[in-house]
């Protein structure tokens, strides 16, 4: 197994353990604990693992958010699948809103080019990739950007969103919790999702497996506020029930 596979499989066992350990790692990788500790180093370097005594914890189970470009290549067979089934929920000619994050940048790079829409985002990265687009017309939101996910938030941010009223927005989540519906490890990123939401007749969230059953520090909006949730395979079942009785349609791709 090369290196950045190692590294993919460390990263989503500790995303969905919360925890690793040097020798369990070892024995699962079949590589010397000396392999797993290199491995462990990279990811800390790069700012998805956090090294404790004996192992490590995903960053994202600590409530710290890493930055957009570390989680560009997490799960991207699965957000690629997500972003490319989320295309069903376009409208004909209509408008979009389009929220931060690596699924939706994934998302905004698979819009159909001979496809008439309105788009409007806070993510720099998904203007950056529309701009150019003839049959787009772009609304790119200001504010102050946040340099972990390359977003504009705060008040101004949120005072422009309430001119709007598109036809879908496509949310993504740090978590997905039917007790607490969806959340993120940023206030100031919630209240800017929060009005993405309120701006939309309709609500898509993009979220891998990895985000079912997690709970972050910053609430977002119940599960019944959403209508349609776009995930992958790999989540388990019996969640994903859950989720669909608490009120938005699941869509397993």
């Amino acid at each position: 197994m090369y290196a950045p596979e190692r590294h993919q499989q460390i990263l989503d066992t500790a995303l969905s353990r919360g925890r690793v350990e040097v020798a369990g790692l070892a024995r699962e990788l079949a590589v010397a604990p000396e392999t797993v500790r290199r491995d462990l180093t990279e990811l800390e370097r790069r700012g998805v693992l956090r090294r404790v005594h004996g192992g490590a914890i995903a960053v994202e189970r600590l409530g710290i958010e890493p930055p957009v470009v570390d989680r560009e290549g997490t799960a991207a067979a699965e957000k690629d699948r997500i972003a490319r089934a989320a295309l069903d929920e376009l409208p004909d000619n209509g408008s979009i809103i389009i929220d931060a994050g690596t699924t939706a940048i994934r998302f905004a790079e698979l819009l159909p080019i001979d496809r008439v829409l309105t788009v409007v985002t806070h993510s720099l990265a998904v203007a950056t990739i529309l701009i150019s687009r003839p049959n787009v017309t772009l609304h790119l939101l200001g504010g102050l950007i946040r340099t972990r996910t390359y977003s504009s938030v705060g008040d101004w941010t949120r005072t422009q969103l309430a001119d709007v009223f598109a036809d879908v927005a496509f949310i993504g989540t740090n978590g997905v919790s039917v007790e607490r519906g969806l959340s993120t490890p940023d206030l100031a990123e919630a209240r800017v999702k929060r009005a993405l939401l309120a701006s939309s007749r309709r609500t898509v969230v993009l979220a891998d497996h990895s985000k079912f059953g997690r709970e972050d520090f910053a609430k977002v909006s119940p599960l019944s506020d959403v209508d349609t949730i776009v995930t992958d395979a790999g989540v388990d079942s019996e969640l994903a029930d859950d989720v669909e009785r608490a009120g938005p349609r699941v869509v397993i791709v």
